[in-house]
Formats: C-alpha cells, structure tokens, sequence
C-alpha cells in the first residue's frame, strides 16, 4: 500500500515541478548568479568574461561572480555546469573546442556538448602568430619559416590545451609549411607566456587577446593573424594569406550556456542582456582593444554553428594525429 501511494504520487511531484519552472523564471535572477570559466585566471576568456559580468550585474541587479574551473582543456569547468542545478544560477562558457571538437578529440567525454543550452555567441578570436623578440629574430612569418626549418630538431609550440584551436592552428601551420613542430600543451596563456619570454619556447599561434600586452610593449613580435582581414587595432600585422601562408583563416568563438533543462525563459533574459551588451559602443571598442571581436547571436543560431563547423574540426583533429583516452 505505502508503495502504491508512491507511485500515485509521482504525477503530482512532476507536474509541481514542471509549473515550478516558469515561476522560477520569471523571477531569475533573485540571487548572486555564477560564471564559470574553464581556464586559469588571466587569460583571454578569462578577461573578456570579466568585461561582461561588470556590465550584466546592473543589468541583472544581481550579483555576478566569476569562477575559475581549469583542467582537461576546459573539460572539468564545462562538465561542472553540465551537471548543475538547473536553475539559471550556473552560467558556463564554451568555447568552440568543447562544442564542435572535443567530441573528436576525446575518447570519452564527461559531457554531452548537444545538451548545453547555448546562450549566444559572444565573441569571436583571431589566432595570432607570436614570437618572443629578445629569443627569435624573425621580423616577418617567412623569416620565421625560415628559421624553423634551420633548426634540427625543430621547434615548440606552445597553446592552452590539447585540442584547443591554438593547438590545432599550430598543428595545421606547421603541416603547411613544412616545419617540425613539438605540441606544448599548459593550462592556460598565463603559464605559456612566461615560458615564451624566457626562451623556452619558439613560437605560438594562441588567441590574440592573451598576447596583446605583451606585443604592444615589445616583448612579443605578432607575425600574422588567421583572421580574413587585418585586425582593426593591429593595422600593421598582416593576415596569413598576406604573410605568404594563403586559405588559413581560423576563427575561434565562444557562447555562455545553461545546464541542459534550464527554462527558455531564462536563457531568452540572459541572451537580451547579452545583446544589449554587445550594442553599446565602449565595450566593443573594449574588445578590440584587447584583440577580440565581439559578437551576439540568438541561441539557436549559436548552437546551428557548433553543429556546422563539428566536420571542419574533425578533419582537423584528423590531421593534428590528437587523440586524448
């Protein structure tokens, strides 16, 4: 009898919590709510998820903090919001690699990067091919292939992770151009520049926005990017196809995303105050001050574009010959 009165009261439990949902929507946020970022402290996404919860706190009226959860090429941060309450109260960012190559990539991943509720996208990142001026005397990419296949035992390359699009973009140059490259993998740009600086490391081909401090006071020498076009604040460094190294435009873009089974109408906020966000004149200039393009998209044009690029990157994760058990 006692498990027959369960089993009744199953429907009822489901149906108060599926008229639970829309109530809860309606009045997110009524807390601090949470940013996960899935890389150390200091690098691009951390840094330009920073710019955006500075401004989504008043817009919210909520408290916004950011949390770092690095590890596994960002795997660890990503999964820790798949698997939260979803509530509104988690928010998590992915960039391209957790949408549309780790599924490659990965022999098991901890996630299902087809359930996340994508957001928007929220920016877009050129790659940017860096050396270290006091350790590399290359004023040109040519120079630089020049050097690299000078050296006997090749060279090092360092990105933030197995699988990121830094890792793969150098991955791909070095097939193209005939160079032998050695993958250094760290946990993030912050740990990679100061190997760089120091000579221990040749070359990398890592979003833009990490190395901007460093190329602008002369420690770091940006010989290309992979963008279609010169980067707007960077006028003088010319793209790849100009630097001699044609049809290799890589871009990499990142979304904030929910836990799976988060109201629509929580993401349908988060994505106008986003929106709003990437409308307003000072943080754009913002972002390309700090070598980004940002951007705004609705959630599912976000997830149609993980969904189209996942062959590319396939391909790319084929070539790299990555392969992480």
């Amino acid at each position: 009898m006692p498990r027959r009165r369960s089993l009744l009261a199953m429907p009822a439990a489901l149906a108060a919590t599926s008229l639970a949902r829309p109530a809860l929507a309606q009045g997110w946020p009524a807390r601090t709510v949470r940013i996960v970022v899935p890389w150390p402290p200091g690098g691009s996404t951390d840094v330009l998820v920073r710019f955006y919860a500075e401004r989504l706190q008043p817009l919210l009226g909520q408290n916004v903090v950011v949390e770092n959860r690095p590890g596994a090429g960002g795997n660890i941060g990503v999964d820790a919001v798949a698997k939260a309450e979803p509530d509104g109260y988690t928010i998590g960012i992915a960039a391209v690699a957790h949408l549309s190559i780790n599924p490659y990539l990965y022999a098991r991943l901890p996630y299902d990067p087809t359930t996340l509720m994508l957001v928007g996208v929220a920016w877009e990142l050129p790659n940017c091919a860096v050396v270290p001026a006091e350790h590399n005397p290359s004023k040109t990419l040519q120079e630089f292939i020049a050097w690299a296949k000078a050296r006997p035992d090749g060279i090092t390359y360092g990105s933030p992770g197995v699988g990121t699009t830094p890792h793969l973009s150098g991955a791909l140059f070095c097939t193209r151009v005939g160079i032998q490259g050695t993958h250094v993998p760290f946990r993030g740009a912050a740990q990679a520049i100061p190997v760089m600086l120091g000579g221990q490391l040749d070359f990398a081909l890592d979003n833009l926005t990490s190395y901007v401090p460093v190329i602008r006071d002369g420690k770091m020498r940006a010989l290309a990017v992979t963008s279609s076009e010169r980067f707007p604040t960077m006028p003088d460094v010319p793209t790849m196809a100009e630097a001699g190294v044609p049809d290799f435009v890589v871009a990499s873009w990142q979304s904030f995303f929910f836990p799976p089974r988060t109201p629509p109408a929580i993401v349908q906020r988060l994505n106008a105050a986003l929106k709003q966000i990437s409308e307003e004149e000072a943080m754009r200039k913002r972002f390309l001050d700090n070598g980004a393009f940002m951007a705004w998209s609705a959630p599912e044009e976000a997830a149609a574009r993980a969904e189209r690029e996942r062959p590319m990157w396939r391909e790319a994760v084929r070539i790299s010959g990555a392969r992480v058990e």
